[in-house]
């Protein structure tokens, strides 16, 4: 039977918590597609350490935006969100429910709720900025950005570089602060919004990546890593995973703290998710263990509710 409305069903949550097994078992649920919203899964050359879903999984129930661009492509947040509601248009023509899952807080955002409009920017404050970065380091983005917008210093990943040059390059720019420009105009979607949290305890959770990450590295992240090191400069290859290796072939760590260091940036990126998700509006949050048909169940009765 068809439905009155459509339907977009998120999963959020940490890195390692198990959302792309609950994203597929509710895809076969409802015999619908899957839009990726993990902005490290879009590239196809970075595959063992982003956790991208496998030849299986992608078996399972369709996918969209896995591994569909490559690390060489610039691809920014207004481009998902306009290549995913595009998406969408096209699959509500055929299918009433839809399921989005990722870890990108910022991507999902996009698509729920649509982006702040900022302002165009002149290129070369962005290259003044890198270079700054590079001879500087990071801790004057930092120092910077908590000196011309405290209230957005206080909520960004401070440990990601692209993020603080976002940042600052609008702060320089326009001469108002970053966090002036947030919340400003909102987009209609024409469809209802599920959000599925999935979280667990911090120790549980902490495991669960250290194990991750032994995975990764026995299934060859060393070695996908080393193939990239040539590009490390590249946008796509800021991130976790991939930085501290290319630390390892500089010569400037062994390989094992380069390892642990993986494990712990991996830790800190989950607790920045889970404080981004629990901002979240509206979302269920179910333990990680939760049976996907219990999960199944209220999406059901939330549909139901709605017709």
């Amino acid at each position: 039977m068809a439905l009155s409305e459509k339907y977009l069903i998120t999963v959020i949550g940490p890195t390692a918590i198990g959302k792309t097994a609950l994203a597929i078992e509710i895809a076969k649920h409802f015999k619908c597609d899957i839009i990726s919203a993990d902005s490290r899964q879009f590239f196809k050359e970075m595959t063992i350490g982003t956790a991208a879903p496998s030849k299986e999984e992608l078996k399972a129930a369709p996918h969209h935006f896995i591994q569909n661009i490559s690390i060489f492509e610039e691809y920014s947040v207004g481009d998902f969100e306009r290549d995913a509601i595009a998406m969408l248009d096209r699959l509500y023509k055929k299918d009433d429910v839809a399921v989005m899952v990722g870890g990108s807080g910022l991507y999902i955002d996009a698509v729920l709720k649509g982006l702040d409009n900022f302002p165009d920017i002149e290129p070369a404050i962005r290259q003044q900025l890198i270079k700054e970065y590079e001879t500087k380091g990071i801790a004057y983005l930092q120092d910077e950005l908590q000196r011309l917008d405290p209230q957005h210093y206080n909520k960004v990943a401070k440990e990601n570089p692209q993020r603080l040059m976002r940042a600052l390059e609008v702060c320089i720019g326009t001469g108002k602060p970053y966090s002036s420009f947030l919340n400003s105009k909102k987009s209609n979607r024409n469809f209802t919004s599920i959000l599925i949290g999935l979280n667990a305890e911090r120790e549980l959770m902490y495991g669960r990546i250290n194990q991750r990450v032994n995975l990764m590295v026995q299934s060859g992240l060393v070695e996908e890593a080393r193939n990239l090191h040539k590009y490390k400069t590249l946008n796509a290859l800021q991130t976790v995973g991939y930085r501290e290796l290319f630390s390892y072939f500089d010569g400037e760590i062994s390989l094992d703290f380069a390892i642990e260091e993986i494990k712990k940036n991996t830790r800190r990126f989950a607790k920045r998710q889970i404080t981004w998700f629990k901002r979240a509006e509206n979302a269920t949050w179910f333990d990680f263990e939760a049976p996907p048909q219990e999960i199944i169940n209220y999406i059901e009765q939330q549909i139901h509710a709605n017709s």
